[in-house]
């Protein structure tokens, strides 16, 4: 097997989204071009460079307008302190406020975006939960954590497809795989890879023992641009079976989902959400391309590697996240210190702060 690392590039200039965030003059210019470019009547006749000019446009519109919408909230509010200077208004006051609060909320999701320079932060991603050892209480946090993953992308609006679903008999799931659409998809989500870890009473428990369970996240970029040399016949493993999520009546009673073994380093894909088996092992191919993609950029990346080595525990010692139910409501990250003693919010999906301070951990990283 052969892997070449092939980024994401600008369909004409060739630069990576890794540029200067504010060259805010740069950015509406090459919006206008694009603009234009997707106003031309031949504009899908090519249709992959159609695709890639869309992504780009989008990818620029959502730092121009923020940006562009806090430029102009600026300017508003500095007349409003000029008008205030002059005579001491309550009610502009109370507008002043207001607009202030709004203006330090758009400057944190406009710094959010400069903390989103990797390569591949702006694609898609394929995102994975699996249960730990534990049993039905290893499956029951396997489920609660998807519940709080899906009322975030929600939040985001991003689009989630459901690729392979394996429910517990008792409670939760085993794991899950899904397709999550949206822009800095993965340069969200790749911040939550790694073991979680609950603690709390047990529902499943009779004498109402604390217990500690665990589940692990696994995220990868959608990558379709990457040169993998691959024999699928000596070099990988397939095995078909009847899916077991909520795919339908014809996807259960057909052994059309499809698990692919990477032999050399034991990584499997499955895909179970399309009726064809032609279709569901197309998309295992591209995710299990994008998780030794994402094996060899590991390499690259000694925090990515590190949480790749201890992929093989689900437990003790690995968790990046726990999350307090009992004794006392709390979670914290171990590896930004950051901490809420808000777990039911956490729960709901309220997880952006925990997101933003792995990304800023990263960004000073990558400057020590």
């Amino acid at each position: 097997m052969k892997i070449r690392l092939v980024y994401w590039k600008n369909s004409t200039t060739g630069s990576s989204p890794s540029g200067t965030l504010f060259d805010l003059a740069t950015k509406i210019e090459k919006l206008s071009e694009l603009e234009d470019k997707l106003a031309a009547p031949n504009f899908w006749d090519d249709q992959e460079a159609a695709r890639a000019t869309v992504a780009e446009l989008k990818s620029i519109k959502a730092v121009v307008e923020p940006a562009q919408e806090a430029s102009a909230l600026g300017e508003e509010l500095e007349a409003m302190l000029e008008l205030l200077s002059e005579d001491e208004d309550a009610e502009v006051q109370g507008e002043l406020d207001e607009g202030l609060t709004r203006l330090a909320r758009d400057v944190s999701r406009l710094e959010r975006f400069t903390l989103l320079s990797g390569p591949n932060d702006a694609r898609n991603c394929f995102f994975s939960i699996q249960a730990g050892t534990g049993g039905a209480d290893a499956c029951d946090w396997a489920g609660m954590l998807l519940r709080m993953y899906q009322r975030y992308f929600d939040t985001n609006g991003f689009e989630v497809e459901e690729l392979a679903f394996n429910s517990d008999e008792e409670s939760g799931i085993q794991s899950c795989s899904l397709l999550v659409k949206g822009l800095y998809a993965f340069g969200y989500l790749s911040c939550e890879t790694g073991v979680h870890r609950l603690i709390r009473i047990s529902p499943f428990s009779a004498q109402g023992k604390r217990e500690t369970s665990f589940a692990s996240v696994d995220v990868q970029p959608q990558v379709e641009d990457i040169e993998i040399e691959i024999d699928w016949d000596k070099e990988v493993r397939e095995d078909t079976y009847r899916a077991s999520g909520k795919g339908g009546q014809h996807v259960n009673k057909t052994s059309s989902a499809v698990r692919l073994t990477h032999l050399a380093t034991g990584l499997v894909a499955q895909c179970q959400n399309e009726r064809s088996q032609h279709k569901n092992r197309a998309t295992a191919r591209t995710m299990l391309l994008s998780r030794l993609y994402q094996v060899e950029q590991a390499k690259r990346d000694k925090e990515f590697a590190a949480i790749y080595d201890a992929k093989g525990q689900i437990g003790w010692g690995n968790a990046i996240r726990s999350y307090f139910l009992y004794p006392e409501q709390r979670v914290k990250d171990s590896r930004t210190g950051h901490v809420t003693h808000n777990s039911q919010a956490v729960l709901d999906g309220d997880i952006q702060e925990f997101i933003d301070a792995q990304l800023r951990r990263r960004v000073s990283q990558r400057h020590q």
